[in-house]
């Protein structure tokens, strides 16, 4: 049966089809999915799994800065959002403290239904 790789090719397609609004949405949602998985290892004492899923927000959110374009004025406030949530996950990883990663899970998810309002009123 062939349904690992036709889910594995659908995911390519969305992807490639996407607009750049749904791309964020889609990083939006993996952030969110990520730090789950790290609260989820925290609360089973494991280590690795909170940590490797922590970088994953981090890597994310550090993609986000990356690519704001800073002509915009509402960039800068991304910008602060961001780095706000990229110190917290720093300090969340040494600490391994779930109280932080339910904080940045807050705030991902209100940016996340900010983007999809937005999204919603732009078509």
């Amino acid at each position: 049966m062939a349904l690992p790789g036709a889910y594995a090719q659908y995911n390519t397609n969305k992807i490639l089809t996407a607009s750049p609004a749904e791309l964020t949405l889609m990083l939006y949602e993996g952030a969110i999915k990520f730090c789950n998985m790290a609260i989820t290892g925290i609360e089973q004492k494991d280590v690795e799994k909170a940590h490797i899923n922590i970088t994953k927000v981090e890597r994310i959110i550090d993609y986000l800065r990356q690519t704001l374009d800073m002509r915009y004025p509402v960039a800068e406030d991304f910008e602060r959002i961001y780095s706000y949530l990229s110190q917290r996950l720093v300090e969340a990883n040494m600490k391994k403290d779930r109280a932080i990663l339910d904080e940045v899970n807050e705030h991902l998810h209100a940016v996340r239904d900010n983007w999809k309002e937005v999204m919603k009123q732009a078509k």
